[in-house]
């Protein structure tokens, strides 16, 4: 199993921690499996309140799709799969809150997930950043979902930069895009903290806002989702291409701001 859930029945809180340290919790096809079942649980499960969701180990909350996996694609240019694009709560209809707790790195795929969480904790060692554009690929949905929670001036850098800087949790923090900067190991705890006190409150109003907040977001979403497979398809270098700018990347450590 790639992703483990704990529940906590006193506190009404779930923990969701994707499993897979040894690959800096990428998301393989099987993740994506996982956490599209670990959501629909909890849609049913109403002695959870609130959630949080967390990476296992100190190295990465997550670094997105896994470079092993292989995403079939239809032949016709009209049709496009992204896996990720259903690892998320929303995604699965849980309108429950979502708080994210994160250490160490945080980029590219992961930023679906994140994106979908009400509010972000952060251990002063996390980092942010997304790689698409140092490959040859549109960052696309992240993008989206990343101008809507910073702003666009600091959302722009962060995905044009591509691998050659990253931003670090405190300038998340001075930009909103982190709500809460902790000591570093010490994410995790202050997002149950957090969670733990939603839960205490009446569900129905608690859900309710979760999903007044979404939908003050939704129409922008959904019209740059509608452009986002085309973008991906006329900006995408061939995967061969894009392979050998991967496997011949630049062997200097990024700049962290």
């Amino acid at each position: 199993m790639s992703v483990r859930l704990g529940t906590d029945k006193d506190t009404g809180v779930a923990i969701v921690t994707l499993d897979r340290p040894a690959r800096l919790n990428a998301i393989d096809l099987a993740t994506v499996r996982e956490l599209k079942d670990t959501w629909q649980q909890l849609r049913f499960d109403d002695d959870v309140r609130a959630v949080v969701l967390t990476g296992s180990g100190q190295r990465a909350f997550s670094t997105g799709l896994d470079r092993d996996a292989v995403v079939p694609q239809p032949g016709s240019p009209f049709m496009q799969d992204d896996p990720l694009l259903t690892v998320g709560p929303k995604a699965n209809d849980l309108w429950k809150p979502v708080v994210a707790a994160v250490e160490g790195m945080a980029c590219g795929g992961a930023f679906y997930l994140l994106g979908e969480c009400e509010f972000i904790v952060a251990g002063a060692d996390a980092v942010f950043f997304d790689p698409h554009t140092a490959y040859g690929m549109v960052s696309a949905y992240e993008s989206v979902l990343l101008a809507q929670r910073m702003p666009y001036g600091e959302a722009a850098r962060l995905m044009l930069m591509g691998t050659a800087e990253r931003i670090s949790a405190r300038r998340a923090h001075e930009v909103g895009f982190v709500s809460e900067l902790t000591d570093t190991g010490a994410a995790l705890s202050a997002a149950v903290a957090c969670a733990t006190v939603i839960a205490g409150y009446p569900p129905a109003g608690v859900q309710g806002t979760v999903r007044a907040l979404w939908s003050a977001k939704e129409a922008a979403r959904t019209m740059g989702f509608a452009q986002a497979p085309h973008l991906i398809s006329l900006g995408n270098l061939p995967s061969e291409e894009q392979t050998r700018l991967f496997t011949t990347r630049s062997a200097a450590r990024p700049r962290v701001r």
